[in-house]
């Protein structure tokens, strides 16, 4: 089905098109159902999950479950299913602060809830038969059952199509019979119900399963896996050994088991990058709170140079992946609304929608698993030697943080995905890059104007530099392309180096069009911290743009192209009023010690 709504913007456009600050949805926009099921779930949190947190590290799987049930009885288990099958039917926005605000207690706990909730529940709400609906999904949003997902094999990691599970349908037609082993399978110690991919003969594609748990079905399991992090989770080998299940239990249809998989994962992975979230502030307000008391040289450690760098980076990532994750949240919902206004069911309005910006959820996978690890790892160094210990919460969120950069499709395999499908889009028509890359090279061989621009209103600087930025990306991108066409998927580090680009540039204009918004609504005066953030970030994010779009130009340009495009780069990334970072980080590490918390 054709979009009729042209004005609204697809996937992956945001590198084209400019997008005005009041178009963007911010944390700030949340509305009065929203506050109240943050609240809820923050209480919830705050009573069942952290409290527990000692015994989730002890791996006591039990206490999971049990807090797991809790959470159910409360609907947050079915906050997305549609409430003809017990679920609370909300929207896409709301589904995300449920998942970011459940975070920020134990990273055991949250990667239950989100495998459970996400994976384990999703491909039957929305690619499973009305029967199928019928049958389990009240089990799971009711926490009577909880879910499963059974995707990943010895030989097939990345390469998701490549597992040799099979499934042989009986000779009369009734089942199939599933042989194959599963492995890394969160929740399978306590799970009823498995989501499992396997071939079908020698179909090209894998197919998906409806699996009940039942160890009489030659259903066996593999030990507890004894993991860096997130130790509290269950994570184990799943075998089946001839395991009937009847046809009835197909998940959509024959060979869709691929398809299944990646648009779950496309969920997966936004569900991820917004369950980060709650554990960055977290992170950050626990590093605030353990400077401002730590004194060395009769000084509280929050007043010294080194420390408030630390600080003010922390919160400004936070900030930066709330701003950036709401947005393409809000993007979505908007998609899936439209979609269902043309009479589309709620199952294929939500796949279009979320498939449609699976650029964005592989772009935010990478930048706020990276940004928890990263503020992790310097709360430790904040907490110094007690950062070390188990007895501080540093250490465990340090060993949490690791996994996010591997689940869900690892970085390395969204940055090139990223890349990839942007390029796909190009080729279909749904975003044109060929136009904007074409007069960027226009621009490269015509002469620059020498005018003194006016940058007297807000943000009006570092908004002509986020579209010079966005003329990078065109640039490098659309000589690599002229230059290997189909054969570029064959250039990883170039890849790679494209999509840092493309990762910052989202970042950053996020950030920016937020504090815009919030600053022409509440007054600049109340925004003071949050666009100083906002322009901290973006002179970080210059600077990565720069090291990666310098290192792609000259793996690949040489001569007179080469002085061209690097003399394109220089003028793209020049800032007329270079910010004083040092003292926009001071104020912003003040700020956060004065209120002695992540406070934005």
């Amino acid at each position: 089905m054709e979009d009729t709504n042209k004005d609204m913007i697809r996937g992956g456009q945001f590198i084209v098109k400019e997008t005005p600050c009041e178009s963007v949805f911010t944390p700030e926009d949340f509305n009065e159902e929203q506050k109240m099921m943050r609240d809820a779930v923050s209480e919830f949190n705050e009573r069942e999950v952290i409290q527990n947190n000692p015994k989730f590290e002890k791996k006591d799987y039990a206490c999971i479950v049990k807090t797991m049930e809790k959470a159910g009885e409360l609907g947050f288990l079915g906050v997305s299913v549609p409430e003809a099958y017990g679920g609370m039917g909300m929207d896409f926005v709301s589904s995300m602060l449920v998942t970011d605000c459940i975070s920020d207690g134990s990273g055991s706990f949250s990667t239950a809830f989100g495998a459970h909730t996400g994976i384990g529940t999703m491909p039957i709400a929305l690619y499973g038969t009305e029967a199928q609906k019928k049958k389990y999904l009240p089990k799971l949003t009711s926490g009577e059952w909880f879910g499963s997902y059974c995707l990943t094999e010895p030989s097939a990691g990345s390469d998701a199509n490549s597992g040799k599970t099979t499934a042989t349908l009986s000779d009369d037609g009734t089942h199939y019979k599933i042989n194959g082993q599963k492995m890394w399978i969160t929740n399978a110690g306590f799970c009823k119900l498995l989501i499992v991919f396997a071939r079908i003969e020698d179909d090209k594609y894998i197919s998906g399963f409806i699996v009940e748990n039942d160890p009489n079905n030659g259903i066996s399991l593999g030990e507890e896996e004894h993991k860096l992090g997130i130790r509290g989770s269950s994570t184990r080998q799943v075998f089946f050994n001839d395991t009937v299940v009847p046809v009835e239990n197909l998940l959509s249809e024959r060979g869709m088991g691929f398809k299944i998989a990646m648009n779950a994962l496309n969920i997966g992975r936004i569900k991820l990058a917004v369950g980060c979230l709650g554990s960055q502030r977290s992170i950050t307000s626990l590093a605030v709170q353990y400077a401002n008391e730590r004194k060395q040289f009769k000084t509280p450690i929050a007043e010294f140079g080194a420390i408030k760098y630390k600080l003010a980076e922390m919160a400004t990532n936070a900030y930066a992946g709330e701003s950036a994750c709401y947005r393409a949240a809000k993007n979505i919902e908007d998609r899936i609304t439209a979609r269902k206004e043309q009479g589309i069911t709620h199952q294929e309005a939500e796949l279009k929608g979320v498939e449609e910006f699976a650029i964005e959820c592989s772009l935010l996978k990478v930048a706020v698993s990276e940004d928890i690890q990263n503020g992790a790892d310097e709360g430790i160094q904040i907490f110094g030697g007690m950062g070390f210990s188990e007895e501080t919460p540093m250490e465990a969120a340090w060993r949490d943080a690791r996994i996010t950069r591997i689940y869900e499709g690892t970085n390395e395999i969204n940055r090139m995905l990223a890349v990839g499908m942007l390029i796909k889009k190009a080729m279909k028509g749904h975003v044109d890059l060929i136009g904007p890359a074409m007069a960027v090279v226009e621009e490269l061989t015509g002469i620059p104007s020498f005018e003194t621009p006016d940058y007297s209103e807000l943000f009006s600087e570092e908004k002509e530099l986020i579209i010079k930025l966005k003329k990078v990306f065109l640039m490098v991108s659309g000589a690599a392309i002229q230059k290997y066409g189909p054969e570029l998927e064959e250039h990883q580090q170039l890849l790679l180096a494209a999509s840092n680009i493309l990762i910052e540039v989202y970042m950053a204009e996020s950030t920016i069009l937020r504090a815009e918004k919030n600053a022409k609504r509440f007054g600049e005066d109340s925004q003071k911290t949050q666009i100083e953030m906002a322009k901290l970030y973006l002179y970080n994010a210059v600077e990565i743009i720069i090291k990666n779009a310098k290192e792609g130009i000259v793996s690949f340009a040489e001569g007179d192209e080469q002085r061209m495009m690097l003399m394109g780069l220089k003028r793209f990334t020049k800032y007329q009023n270079i910010p004083n970072v040092v003292a926009l980080r001071e104020s912003i590490s003040e700020k956060l010690s004065k209120e002695n918390r992540y406070c934005f």
